[in-house]
């Protein structure tokens, strides 16, 4: 397990964010975006090509799509309807969902219910003869694992597009802090989809997003897909607008070594990946205040 040294941190932090997207010591690609608006444009556009590339050659589409960033949600649906980008031969493997404390569903009108999100926000705005066909939608469910790995199994993952957490955490695959289950950098690259108990710092970061940090009201569990789920397509493009709380997870996955600490760092190894953040996400605070004197030095 490589942990990451403090003063490495600090430097990697304190690196202007107009540097990062051409600094020589960067590991995995880098594009900056002035905002949401932006991103949501760039997302939408991007696989919509992929989605009509496949259509054009009379291949299916299967893809990896999370719950977020949502700023692309309307532009990509809008962009569907106006171009008659047909999503009938799309398969979508949902990344992850949030369970309650036995691991059991959660609402769909709960804000942190991914698949009523999805189903409001990326389903019912497209006109029905465009639409992803309902077994073409693989839901992230715990009765339904066996039948997400065989389905994965069966033909290669086109793309996978998604976000990061605080800890660099690909879908749900957060850095494991049980301290008698320490894992190796393997044990994170070879991960699968499996239900699990969420981080306390994940549950933090969420209640003070969303619930004004009332931690009682964040699902304690989720399901996910792997790493190696999310790392087997052909393509991985991972996306932030959501500001300082990832700026240190960008940080880690642009300069360490690959560390089971940030799950993120794994992008590195992959032949076609890419990360794309907002200027407020990439922006990072220490980088504005070389005045802080934090005794790494």
């Amino acid at each position: 397990m490589t942990d990451i040294a403090i003063k490495d941190l600090y430097t990697w932090c304190s690196i202007p964010y107009q540097e990062l997207e051409n600094h020589p010591a960067r590991r995995t690609p880098f594009r900056l975006c002035r905002d949401s608006a932006e991103m949501g444009a760039i997302m939408a556009r991007e696989l919509a090509d992929e989605i009509k590339t496949h259509n054009a050659q009379g291949e299916p589409t299967r893809a990896i799509i999370p719950c977020g960033p949502a700023c692309w949600y309307k532009p990509f649906t809008a962009l569907v309807n106006a171009e008659r980008v047909s999503l009938k031969n799309l398969v979508v493997f949902h990344m992850d969902e949030c369970l309650d404390w036995q691991g059991r569903e959660i609402p769909l009108g709960h804000p942190y219910s991914f698949r009523g999100f999805m189903i409001e926000q990326f389903y019912n705005p497209v006109d029905p003869e465009l639409a992803v066909p309902e077994e073409n939608r693989v839901w992230a469910r715990p009765h339904l694992i066996p039948e997400i790995e065989a389905r994965i199994a069966e033909a290669p993952i086109d793309i996978t597009y998604g976000g990061w957490g605080q800890d660099g955490h690909i879908a749900y695959n957060q850095a494991r802090r049980h301290p008698f289950s320490k894992i190796t950098v393997d044990d994170v690259r070879n991960s699968t989809v499996r239900v699990q108990d969420n981080n306390l710092d994940t549950i933090m970061a969420l209640a003070q997003r969303t619930f004004g940090a009332a931690y009682q009201f964040v699902p304690p569990m989720s399901v996910t897909l792997g790493v190696k789920e999310c790392l087997s397509a052909k393509k991985v493009r991972l996306f932030s607008d959501t500001g300082a709380w990832k700026a240190t997870a960008l940080r880690v996955a642009l300069f360490s070594d690959v560390t089971p600490e940030y799950p993120i760092t794994l992008l590195q190894e992959h032949p076609d990946a890419l990360i794309t953040a907002t200027v407020v996400t990439a922006t990072h605070p220490i980088s504005e205040h070389p005045e802080w004197d934090l005794g790494v030095k």
